[in-house]
């Protein structure tokens, strides 16, 4: 295949969001009915409950953004000032930002460098008296070690808390995400396999932290109360009805497009995993359902050299990912402030793998994974080449 009609074909990739017709008729039945908010139309809670089913949760409460999904998971947790929760490096800088709105120190323990995914006994050695939390990263939507996570949570008297903004769908030995632990979150921000442009949920089987969550979200409000009865002090977090309507629809686009991400997936794992220079995470029993958010692969050493080569093939979507969080400026600044202003110590962060994987990694955002056959065998011969040059 030429380059020429390489660069073509890569021209044709799907687009996302995708969307059509009953997405319009969604968004236009709320309009019409004149309930545009979710304390008078009753979308936001009805797609609560289809979601909370899909993901096999007791509970399930929407609110403005993943972010502060994760933030008020924590408050209704009971973190607060001065507390420590343990979170990974490799992660979007929301999973560290939301212990700082609490007032906690946010504490990086090392990834595993085959997974990118937190590490369970670097974790446990970064626990301290003042640590109240654990925050679980799915990333990618590969589902974490959340037999060992529960059973530090355990020991320690720990909040177990899932990061699942990339694991729609995904599930850990035939469960899936997002209840698994006390608390998890989900992101429907405009990248997610599931997306209204922004939106978040937070996932609980707990009916007493499902009321905290919900009267976070809502204003100090309790289920069931009156308008003016303020039990708590809360945000005002609410989901409009027309970010629900969309995300009705596109709940229901996510099984079919889950199978070509995962018959993708599949086609890339099978096509790359010979190829010298090229390390992929390895298979594991425990993983039932992939989310596929992104596909991740390193290539020690040539990184920069292979994102190029693919940019020239048209491949212009392929991303270096994250910069560790460990190592950013104002996420330290913060911790330290609050730690300094408690007279307690800050615990600097060891965390190679972090290091090594943020140098190295490369990620192909789930819109290449909705390709054809033909196009995802073109990344592989793309990747290919680029690695025997």
């Amino acid at each position: 295949m030429g380059d020429h009609t390489m660069m073509s074909e890569m021209s044709e990739m799907p687009e996302w969001p995708e969307y059509g017709d009953e997405e319009a008729k969604a968004l236009l039945d709320v309009l019409n009915s004149g309930k545009w908010g979710s304390t008078s139309g009753d979308v936001v809670a009805t797609f609560q409950q289809e979601f909370a089913e899909y993901q096999q949760a007791g509970h399930a409460i929407c609110l403005a953004n993943g972010t502060l999904a994760i933030a008020v998971a924590l408050r209704a947790a009971g973190v607060g000032i001065g507390d420590e929760v343990i979170v990974p490096p490799y992660t979007f800088i929301a999973t560290a930002s939301a212990a700082l709105f609490v007032g906690a120190v946010p504490v990086f323990a090392d990834v595993n460098a085959d997974t990118h995914l937190l590490d369970p006994v670097a974790a446990e050695a970064a626990i301290t008296e003042r640590t109240k939390a654990i925050v679980v990263v799915h990333l990618a939507g590969r589902p974490a070690d959340m037999d060992a996570f529960n059973a530090l949570g355990a020991k320690h008297g720990l909040t177990i808390i899932e990061d699942a903004a990339q694991a729609h769908g995904a599930a850990y030995k035939g469960r899936p995400v997002g209840a698994i632990g006390d608390l998890g979150t989900f992101s429907f921000q405009s990248s997610k396999n599931i997306t209204a442009g922004e939106g978040g949920a937070v996932l609980t089987d707990s009916s007493e932290l499902a009321g905290a969550v919900y009267s976070l979200v809502n204003v100090g409000r309790v289920p069931g109360g009156g308008w003016y009865q303020h039990e708590a002090v809360g945000y005002n977090l609410r989901l409009t009805e027309f970010q629900a309507a969309i995300l009705r629809v596109q709940l229901r686009r996510h099984p079919r497009l889950q199978e070509v991400r995962e018959r993708n997936a599949r086609l890339l794992t099978d096509l790359l995993s010979d190829v010298d220079g090229i390390q992929l995470a390895p298979d594991d029993p425990a993983i039932t359902a992939h989310g596929r958010h992104l596909f991740m692969l390193r290539v020690p050493g040539r990184r920069d050299a292979v994102l190029q080569s693919l940019a020239a093939a048209g491949i212009t979507r392929a991303s270096s990912g994250y910069v560790p969080l460990h190592r950013n400026t104002a996420v330290l600044q913060e911790s330290k402030a609050i730690a300094t202003r408690l007279s307690q110590p800050y615990p600097e962060a060891d965390c190679p793998n972090a290091d090594n994987v943020s140098t190295d990694t490369i990620w192909l955002p789930q819109p290449y994974l909705l390709a054809t056959e033909q196009q995802t065998r073109t990344i592989a011969t793309t990747l290919t080449k680029a690695l025997g040059s």
